[in-house]
């Protein structure tokens, strides 16, 4: 099978995207996996275009190990701009199965989307039983054996955790990470990020996401990290988040919605024989 697609990036979070709008595929879950495979294509994410009657397009996404995510903010980004281009417009609205989401497109590969409400309510995360979202009261050892206790939850189209430390790289997210993304209080798994402010309006991080292991960056994290920092009086309504390339800008609105703005890659076409 020859499948033509694109591969695009936010800040090395990068991503093989597919338009099934005039090609009619149904791959399997060992397909998707093999493609997003760095050995064979690679890629943190796969990215299905559909048709839709009601917006620009439909969109899927899939992480590396063949599991369904129900957002990606830097994917949702990638192909907003691949849209654009296609169709000369500024403002494209993508169908997930988070729900509508809206993104402005301007000039030096910036694209900016509209994330929506965060949700705080431990059902909605969702979270295994009734607790302190602000404070889960998790535990992560750093390299040199000092307990942190903390963890901020928050849904952002998926569930994320954050834990606000003095430096991000004392701990070993390799192995950090998956024990908080396979803890029990998360039924749906969690994307984990370690944090550290550096002022009101600057963050850094780390991120593993669920299905998809350590990523260079995720728009999500980004919101989510901005929304926690926030919450908990640690840096304003507009900041920066900084990961390894570079640094995504978030701004919580007067509704409380959240908007990621950052760059993407040029658009590379690809032919895929699998």
């Amino acid at each position: 099978m020859d499948i033509q697609a694109f591969k695009m990036d936010g800040l090395g979070n990068d991503f093989v995207i597919i338009d099934q709008r005039n090609q009619n595929l149904n791959l399997s879950k060992d397909q998707i996996i093999k493609i997003c495979d760095r050995k064979f294509v690679g890629c943190d994410q796969l990215i299905f275009i559909k048709k839709s009657e009601k917006k620009d397009a439909e969109v899927e996404f899939y992480n590396s190990d063949g599991s369904i995510s129900g957002a990606c903010g830097n994917g949702t980004r990638c192909v907003a701009d691949l849209l654009s281009k296609e169709n000369g417009n500024k403002e494209i609205i993508l169908w997930t199965s988070s729900g509508p989401l809206k993104s402005k497109i301007f000039d030096g590969n910036l694209v900016e989307t509209e994330i929506g409400i965060p949700k705080t309510n431990w059902r909605e995360i969702p979270l295994s039983k009734d607790l302190n979202t602000k404070n889960l009261g998790l535990q992560i050892v750093s390299k040199n054996n000092i307990e942190h206790i903390g963890g901020t939850s928050i849904n952002v189209g998926n569930p994320h955790v954050i834990f606000f430390v003095n430096d991000i790289d004392d701990y070993d997210l390799i192995k950090v990470g998956p024990e908080i993304e396979k803890h029990k209080y998360f039924p749906e798994k969690c994307n984990v990020t370690l944090a550290k402010v550096i002022n009101k309006n600057l963050i850094k991080v780390r991120v593993l996401e669920r299905g998809a292991g350590i990523t260079k960056a995720c728009g999500t994290a980004a919101c989510a990290t901005a929304i926690a920092g926030n919450i908990n009086k640690l840096t304003d309504k507009k900041t920066d988040i900084e990961f390894s390339l570079g640094k995504l800008s978030i701004l919580i609105d007067e509704n409380n919605s959240v908007h990621m703005r950052g760059p993407v890659s040029d658009i590379k076409n690809i032919e895929i024989k699998i």
